[in-house]
């Protein structure tokens, strides 16, 4: 098979290799569509190594066709169109994966569609709700709230009836936030989300964080009661300065950091069905909760899809195209 190779200086050239194999609990899948993430441009920076027993191959998400599967597998059959959560290997034009880990690709989804749902989708559903406890009525802060884990969260907290506040750095990523639901965008380029929502009395049960840094403390001023701060990423550093813990104190406020993709086969098993539990009646309705798609390319052009990610300019998922 073909699939996306990272050489020593970082560029990407087209390789091939074996299939993989499948185990009695996997599915095969000929990919049609790759999820673009963050985390891809991180592995291939050699900042973001892939769990130990995890394909190299960059590719955290994919939608395509199984072809085979396990002697073990249940609910899942040859010929299905599915999503699939990957740890690894999704640049490629076949991936194995655990098949608890895919989803059926709903019926007004395209394959685009279902190359940029899983990661996003699965990643905010973990932040909110898992960590979170979001619970309808509820208020939540989203920063970078146009990138795909961010319109995944705002739509997946105004499918509950939340309040939705969001950070982003242009105005046209904070009115595409708006006409995803959001309550109130904030453009933190020139406003300061602290003062803003202190102004409007907002305060907040729920915080995504994927800045970390400064921000810590500045979530903490907008914090209700028992409020959870769940960070994502550390796009604003690693450190935080004099972390104001009387502040934690007096508001019994929780802090969480996750990455998903290191976690185990069993936890994302039942975080996905978690999700589909809760959403999936969604997935397949004529306001069914979509990824926001900012562009496909074809594989081919993966050096111009990372590209335009890196640039921060995209709004929602950028994906790739498999001919």
């Amino acid at each position: 098979m073909r699939y996306i190779n990272v050489q020593d200086d970082q560029t990407l050239v087209f390789d091939t290799t074996n299939p993989p194999s499948v185990s009695s609990n996997e599915c095969l899948i000929k990919v049609k569509a790759a999820g673009v993430n963050r985390a891809d441009l991180l592995q291939k920076a050699g900042k973001y190594p892939p769990p130990k027993g995890s394909s190299s191959i960059l590719g955290l998400e994919v939608c395509g066709e199984v072809v085979s599967i396990g002697e073990n597998v249940k609910g899942v059959e040859v010929g299905d169109s599915v999503m699939a959560l990957l740890s690894g290997g999704g640049y490629a034009e076949y991936v194995n994966v655990d098949a608890r880990h895919v989803l059926p690709l709903p019926d007004d989804y395209s394959i685009i569609d279902g190359g940029g749902f899983m990661e996003t989708f699965v990643t905010a559903f973990q932040a909110l709700f898992d960590y979170g406890r979001l619970q309808t009525g509820q208020k939540v802060l989203i920063h970078a709230g146009a990138s795909g884990v961010g319109t995944a969260a705002i739509s997946l907290a105004k499918a509950i009836g939340c309040h939705v506040v969001v950070t982003a750095s242009t105005e046209e990523k904070c009115k595409t936030c708006i006409e995803l639901g959001a309550d109130v965008a904030i453009n933190y380029k020139n406003q300061d989300f602290v003062s803003v929502c202190k102004e409007l009395n907002t305060f907040f049960h729920v915080v995504v964080d994927v800045v970390a840094g400064d921000y810590v403390n500045r979530n903490l001023s907008v914090m209700s009661p028992d409020g959870h701060i769940v960070i994502l990423s550390i796009l604003g550093g690693r450190f935080v300065q004099k972390l104001d813990i009387a502040k934690m104190l007096q508001k019994r406020v929780s802090i969480h950091a996750s990455t998903l993709r290191n976690r185990t086969d069993d936890y994302k098993a039942s975080l996905i069905a978690r999700l589909n539990d809760q959403f999936g009646h969604l997935l397949s309705s004529s306001n069914s909760l979509k990824p926001t798609i900012y562009k496909a390319f074809d594989w081919n052009c993966v050096e111009q899809a990372h590209e335009l990610l890196a640039e921060n300019q995209s709004v929602g998922k950028v994906v790739l195209t498999l001919n």
